[in-house]
Protein backbone atom coordinates (compact mmCIF):
# COMPACT_ATOMS: atom_id res chain seq x y z
CA UNK A 1 0.00 0.00 0.00
CA UNK A 2 1.53 2.95 -0.90
CA UNK A 3 0.00 5.85 1.69
CA UNK A 4 -0.76 9.34 0.79
CA UNK A 5 -0.36 12.79 2.37
CA UNK A 6 -4.17 14.22 3.72
CA UNK A 7 -4.17 17.61 2.30
CA UNK A 8 -2.35 20.01 3.70
CA UNK A 9 -2.11 17.73 6.95
CA UNK A 10 0.86 15.93 7.88
CA UNK A 11 -0.93 12.73 8.05
CA UNK A 12 -0.65 9.78 5.92
CA UNK A 13 -4.01 7.67 4.82
CA UNK A 14 -4.48 4.77 2.37
CA UNK A 15 -5.83 6.46 -0.95
CA UNK A 16 -9.01 3.99 -0.41
CA UNK A 17 -11.00 4.51 3.11
CA UNK A 18 -13.28 1.90 4.20
CA UNK A 19 -17.16 3.02 4.55
CA UNK A 20 -18.96 1.69 7.53
CA UNK A 21 -22.69 1.97 6.19
CA UNK A 22 -22.81 -1.22 5.25
CA UNK A 23 -25.83 -0.75 2.86
CA UNK A 24 -26.20 -4.04 1.68
CA UNK A 25 -24.50 -6.18 4.77
CA UNK A 26 -27.10 -7.39 7.82
CA UNK A 27 -24.71 -9.44 9.41
CA UNK A 28 -23.09 -7.14 11.93
CA UNK A 29 -20.11 -10.84 12.29
CA UNK A 30 -19.38 -10.48 8.37
CA UNK A 31 -19.32 -6.91 8.85
CA UNK A 32 -16.69 -7.04 11.24
CA UNK A 33 -14.31 -9.55 9.01
CA UNK A 34 -15.22 -7.67 6.18
CA UNK A 35 -13.09 -4.20 8.04
CA UNK A 36 -10.23 -6.70 9.87
CA UNK A 37 -9.89 -7.76 6.03
CA UNK A 38 -9.40 -4.55 4.73
CA UNK A 39 -7.49 -3.03 7.74
CA UNK A 40 -5.17 -6.63 7.24
CA UNK A 41 -4.78 -5.96 3.46
CA UNK A 42 -3.61 -1.94 4.08
CA UNK A 43 -6.38 -0.02 4.63
CA UNK A 44 -5.80 2.59 7.63
CA UNK A 45 -8.60 5.19 6.87
CA UNK A 46 -11.78 3.46 8.32
CA UNK A 47 -15.15 5.99 7.66
CA UNK A 48 -17.62 5.86 10.55
CA UNK A 49 -20.28 8.26 11.70
CA UNK A 50 -22.81 8.02 15.00
CA UNK A 51 -25.71 6.50 12.65
CA UNK A 52 -24.22 4.07 10.67
CA UNK A 53 -24.85 0.21 10.84
CA UNK A 54 -25.40 -2.76 9.14
CA UNK A 55 -27.55 -1.80 6.35
CA UNK A 56 -27.73 1.45 7.17
CA UNK A 57 -30.85 1.87 8.89
CA UNK A 58 -30.95 4.54 11.13
CA UNK A 59 -34.58 3.62 12.61
CA UNK A 60 -32.62 0.97 14.58
CA UNK A 61 -30.70 3.54 16.73
CA UNK A 62 -26.86 5.35 16.69
CA UNK A 63 -23.54 3.81 17.49
CA UNK A 64 -23.74 0.31 15.91
CA UNK A 65 -21.40 1.00 13.12
CA UNK A 66 -18.88 2.52 15.90
CA UNK A 67 -19.16 -0.56 18.25
CA UNK A 68 -18.39 -3.14 15.22
CA UNK A 69 -15.42 -0.73 14.53
CA UNK A 70 -14.43 -0.61 18.36
CA UNK A 71 -14.02 -4.50 18.15
CA UNK A 72 -11.66 -3.94 14.41
CA UNK A 73 -8.96 -1.78 15.84
CA UNK A 74 -8.73 -3.55 19.25
CA UNK A 75 -4.80 -4.07 19.39
CA UNK A 76 -4.36 -1.77 16.63
CA UNK A 77 -5.66 1.76 17.61
CA UNK A 78 -2.56 3.64 16.87
CA UNK A 79 -1.84 2.56 13.26
CA UNK A 80 -5.14 3.73 12.36
CA UNK A 81 -7.25 6.62 11.02
CA UNK A 82 -10.54 7.18 12.86
CA UNK A 83 -13.47 9.16 11.63
CA UNK A 84 -16.94 9.72 12.98
CA UNK A 85 -19.33 12.33 12.21
CA UNK A 86 -22.20 14.49 14.01
CA UNK A 87 -25.18 16.13 13.22
CA UNK A 88 -27.63 13.22 12.06
CA UNK A 89 -31.10 12.74 14.45
CA UNK A 90 -30.17 10.02 17.37
CA UNK A 91 -32.93 10.57 19.15
CA UNK A 92 -36.69 12.26 19.14
CA UNK A 93 -35.26 14.87 21.94
CA UNK A 94 -35.03 18.66 20.27
CA UNK A 95 -31.22 18.89 20.99
CA UNK A 96 -30.72 15.28 19.42
CA UNK A 97 -29.49 16.48 16.16
CA UNK A 98 -27.79 19.08 14.80
CA UNK A 99 -24.49 21.24 15.09
CA UNK A 100 -24.76 23.09 18.45
CA UNK A 101 -22.02 23.09 20.66
CA UNK A 102 -24.56 21.32 22.94
CA UNK A 103 -24.83 18.63 20.56
CA UNK A 104 -21.51 18.01 19.43
CA UNK A 105 -19.44 17.65 22.74
CA UNK A 106 -22.55 15.18 23.85
CA UNK A 107 -22.41 13.07 20.94
CA UNK A 108 -18.59 13.06 20.61
CA UNK A 109 -18.26 11.63 24.41
CA UNK A 110 -21.34 8.54 23.33
CA UNK A 111 -18.61 7.96 19.95
CA UNK A 112 -15.38 7.93 22.12
CA UNK A 113 -17.50 5.79 24.46
CA UNK A 114 -18.34 3.23 21.83
CA UNK A 115 -15.21 3.27 19.67
CA UNK A 116 -13.58 2.22 23.47
CA UNK A 117 -10.37 5.31 22.55
CA UNK A 118 -9.63 8.63 23.87
CA UNK A 119 -9.56 10.58 20.60
CA UNK A 120 -11.37 10.27 17.04
CA UNK A 121 -8.28 11.34 14.30
CA UNK A 122 -10.42 13.20 11.89
CA UNK A 123 -14.26 14.39 13.09
CA UNK A 124 -16.94 15.51 10.69
CA UNK A 125 -20.03 17.51 10.31
CA UNK A 126 -22.41 15.14 8.95
CA UNK A 127 -24.70 18.07 7.69
CA UNK A 128 -25.06 21.82 7.46
CA UNK A 129 -27.00 22.72 10.11
CA UNK A 130 -29.05 25.98 9.35
CA UNK A 131 -30.49 26.67 12.84
CA UNK A 132 -27.05 26.99 14.40
CA UNK A 133 -24.37 29.59 13.97
CA UNK A 134 -20.84 28.28 11.74
CA UNK A 135 -19.01 30.20 14.67
CA UNK A 136 -20.56 28.11 17.29
CA UNK A 137 -19.94 25.07 15.38
CA UNK A 138 -16.16 25.61 14.52
CA UNK A 139 -15.53 26.77 17.90
CA UNK A 140 -17.36 23.35 19.10
CA UNK A 141 -14.64 21.79 16.77
CA UNK A 142 -11.98 23.95 18.35
CA UNK A 143 -12.41 23.44 21.80
CA UNK A 144 -12.27 19.51 21.19
CA UNK A 145 -9.11 19.85 19.58
CA UNK A 146 -7.38 21.30 22.36
CA UNK A 147 -9.13 18.92 25.00
CA UNK A 148 -7.27 16.43 22.65
CA UNK A 149 -10.66 14.30 21.91
CA UNK A 150 -9.99 15.24 18.21
CA UNK A 151 -7.21 15.71 16.01
CA UNK A 152 -9.01 17.62 12.91
CA UNK A 153 -12.36 18.11 11.73
CA UNK A 154 -13.75 18.52 8.62
CA UNK A 155 -17.39 19.12 6.77
CA UNK A 156 -19.64 16.13 4.59
CA UNK A 157 -22.09 17.19 2.18
CA UNK A 158 -21.83 21.19 2.55
CA UNK A 159 -22.09 23.22 -0.64
CA UNK A 160 -19.16 25.11 -1.18
CA UNK A 161 -20.29 28.76 -0.25
CA UNK A 162 -20.63 27.15 3.76
CA UNK A 163 -17.63 25.58 3.99
CA UNK A 164 -15.66 29.17 2.68
CA UNK A 165 -17.47 30.89 5.66
CA UNK A 166 -16.84 28.14 8.11
CA UNK A 167 -13.54 28.70 6.83
CA UNK A 168 -13.41 32.53 7.10
CA UNK A 169 -15.50 32.04 11.00
CA UNK A 170 -12.35 30.06 12.22
CA UNK A 171 -9.77 31.97 10.69
CA UNK A 172 -11.35 35.23 12.15
CA UNK A 173 -11.82 34.13 15.55
CA UNK A 174 -8.15 32.22 15.83
CA UNK A 175 -9.93 28.77 15.57
CA UNK A 176 -8.59 25.50 14.23
CA UNK A 177 -8.91 25.32 10.54
CA UNK A 178 -11.20 22.20 9.12
CA UNK A 179 -8.51 20.07 6.79
CA UNK A 180 -11.19 18.49 4.74
CA UNK A 181 -14.24 17.97 2.72
CA UNK A 182 -16.30 14.92 1.94
CA UNK A 183 -19.11 14.46 -0.44
CA UNK A 184 -20.39 12.07 -3.52
CA UNK A 185 -17.88 12.39 -6.48
CA UNK A 186 -18.18 9.26 -9.16
CA UNK A 187 -18.48 9.74 -13.17
CA UNK A 188 -22.03 10.12 -13.02
CA UNK A 189 -22.50 12.60 -10.11
CA UNK A 190 -19.42 15.54 -11.12
CA UNK A 191 -21.39 18.05 -9.28
CA UNK A 192 -18.36 18.94 -6.86
CA UNK A 193 -16.10 19.83 -9.91
CA UNK A 194 -18.68 22.96 -10.34
CA UNK A 195 -17.55 25.39 -7.33
CA UNK A 196 -16.05 23.08 -4.68
CA UNK A 197 -12.94 21.66 -6.57
CA UNK A 198 -11.98 25.02 -7.09
CA UNK A 199 -11.84 26.11 -3.10
CA UNK A 200 -10.48 22.42 -2.32
CA UNK A 201 -7.33 23.68 -4.43
CA UNK A 202 -7.23 26.88 -2.99
CA UNK A 203 -7.26 26.25 0.59
CA UNK A 204 -5.51 22.95 0.29
CA UNK A 205 -8.36 20.85 1.68
CA UNK A 206 -8.17 17.19 2.07
CA UNK A 207 -11.23 15.66 -0.38
CA UNK A 208 -12.93 12.55 0.65
CA UNK A 209 -15.22 11.07 -2.33
CA UNK A 210 -17.82 8.83 -0.96
CA UNK A 211 -19.95 6.98 -3.35
CA UNK A 212 -17.34 6.83 -6.15
CA UNK A 213 -19.20 3.81 -7.23
CA UNK A 214 -22.86 5.55 -7.27
CA UNK A 215 -24.05 3.22 -4.73
CA UNK A 216 -23.32 0.07 -7.18
CA UNK A 217 -23.93 1.50 -10.15
CA UNK A 218 -20.69 1.75 -11.94
CA UNK A 219 -20.15 -1.93 -11.27
CA UNK A 220 -20.87 -5.21 -13.42
CA UNK A 221 -24.49 -5.60 -11.32
CA UNK A 222 -26.72 -3.32 -13.13
CA UNK A 223 -27.55 -3.00 -16.46
CA UNK A 224 -29.44 -0.26 -18.98
CA UNK A 225 -32.80 -1.26 -20.19
CA UNK A 226 -32.61 -4.60 -17.66
CA UNK A 227 -34.53 -4.62 -14.20
CA UNK A 228 -32.21 -4.26 -11.43
CA UNK A 229 -31.58 -7.97 -9.35
CA UNK A 230 -33.96 -8.29 -6.87
CA UNK A 231 -31.20 -9.44 -4.21
CA UNK A 232 -29.22 -6.12 -4.13
CA UNK A 233 -30.08 -2.81 -3.12
CA UNK A 234 -31.49 -1.20 -6.48
CA UNK A 235 -33.49 -4.22 -6.75
CA UNK A 236 -35.02 -4.24 -3.08
CA UNK A 237 -35.22 -1.54 -0.65
CA UNK A 238 -34.44 1.16 -3.44
CA UNK A 239 -36.24 -0.47 -6.68
CA UNK A 240 -38.65 2.38 -6.41
CA UNK A 241 -35.59 5.10 -7.15
CA UNK A 242 -33.97 3.06 -9.93
CA UNK A 243 -35.95 3.68 -13.04
CA UNK A 244 -34.04 6.07 -15.39
CA UNK A 245 -30.92 6.05 -12.79
CA UNK A 246 -29.17 4.61 -16.16
CA UNK A 247 -31.10 5.80 -18.74
CA UNK A 248 -29.27 8.29 -21.42
CA UNK A 249 -25.90 9.52 -20.07
CA UNK A 250 -25.19 7.60 -16.93
CA UNK A 251 -25.63 4.55 -19.12
CA UNK A 252 -23.60 5.51 -22.10
CA UNK A 253 -20.92 6.49 -18.83
CA UNK A 254 -21.19 2.40 -18.18
CA UNK A 255 -21.11 0.82 -21.17
CA UNK A 256 -17.71 2.98 -21.68
CA UNK A 257 -16.20 1.79 -18.09
CA UNK A 258 -17.01 -1.55 -19.19
CA UNK A 259 -15.70 -1.38 -22.61
CA UNK A 260 -12.27 0.08 -20.95
CA UNK A 261 -12.18 -2.49 -18.18
CA UNK A 262 -12.26 -5.51 -21.07
CA UNK A 263 -9.37 -3.30 -22.84
CA UNK A 264 -7.16 -3.76 -19.53
CA UNK A 265 -8.45 -6.73 -17.73
CA UNK A 266 -10.17 -5.23 -15.13
CA UNK A 267 -13.61 -4.91 -13.42
CA UNK A 268 -15.80 -1.89 -14.52
CA UNK A 269 -15.53 -1.04 -10.37
CA UNK A 270 -11.98 -1.12 -10.73
CA UNK A 271 -12.07 1.43 -13.67
CA UNK A 272 -14.28 3.68 -11.64
CA UNK A 273 -12.30 3.91 -8.80
CA UNK A 274 -9.14 4.86 -11.03
CA UNK A 275 -10.62 7.57 -12.83
CA UNK A 276 -12.57 8.98 -9.02
CA UNK A 277 -8.56 8.50 -7.96
CA UNK A 278 -6.76 9.99 -10.70
CA UNK A 279 -8.48 13.51 -10.29
CA UNK A 280 -5.90 15.72 -8.92
CA UNK A 281 -8.89 17.01 -6.29
CA UNK A 282 -9.65 13.81 -5.24
CA UNK A 283 -7.54 13.12 -1.97
CA UNK A 284 -9.45 9.81 -1.10
CA UNK A 285 -11.95 7.40 -1.75
CA UNK A 286 -14.57 6.09 0.13
CA UNK A 287 -15.18 2.96 -0.50
CA UNK A 288 -18.40 0.57 0.81
CA UNK A 289 -17.44 -2.69 0.95
CA UNK A 290 -20.11 -5.06 2.00
CA UNK A 291 -18.09 -8.33 2.32
CA UNK A 292 -14.18 -9.66 1.75
CA UNK A 293 -14.59 -9.73 -1.86
CA UNK A 294 -15.17 -6.47 -2.26
CA UNK A 295 -12.39 -5.36 -0.59
CA UNK A 296 -10.19 -7.28 -2.45
CA UNK A 297 -12.10 -6.29 -5.99
CA UNK A 298 -12.11 -2.46 -4.84
CA UNK A 299 -8.32 -2.59 -3.75
CA UNK A 300 -7.42 -3.75 -7.35
CA UNK A 301 -8.07 0.14 -8.87
CA UNK A 302 -4.59 1.10 -6.94
CA UNK A 303 -3.07 -0.78 -9.98
CA UNK A 304 -5.21 0.16 -12.94
CA UNK A 305 -3.85 2.43 -14.70
CA UNK A 306 -5.85 4.72 -17.29
CA UNK A 307 -3.77 5.99 -20.90
CA UNK A 308 -4.81 9.27 -21.65
CA UNK A 309 -6.87 8.34 -24.09
CA UNK A 310 -9.12 6.41 -21.57
CA UNK A 311 -9.19 9.40 -19.20
CA UNK A 312 -10.63 11.28 -22.11
CA UNK A 313 -13.14 9.01 -23.29
CA UNK A 314 -14.37 8.67 -19.41
CA UNK A 315 -14.23 12.84 -18.94
CA UNK A 316 -16.03 13.78 -22.54
CA UNK A 317 -19.23 11.82 -21.31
Amino acid sequence: MDYIRFGSTGLKVSPLAFGMAFREQSDQAKALKTVEAAIDRGINFLDCANTYGPTNDRSLGPGRSEQILAKAIKGKRDSLVITSKVEESVDSGPNDLGLSRYHILREVENTLSRLGTDHIDIYLAHHSDPSTSIEETVSAFDRLIQDGKIRYYGFCNFKAWQVATALWAADRRGFEQAVCFQAPYNLIDRKLENEVFGLVRDQRLAVMAYSPLAVGLLTDVYSPDEPPPKDRLWGSKWRHRFEGQLDGRPGRILITVREIAAELGKTPAQVSLAWVLSRDEISVAVVGCDDVEQVDENLGALDCHLSKDQLDRLNRL
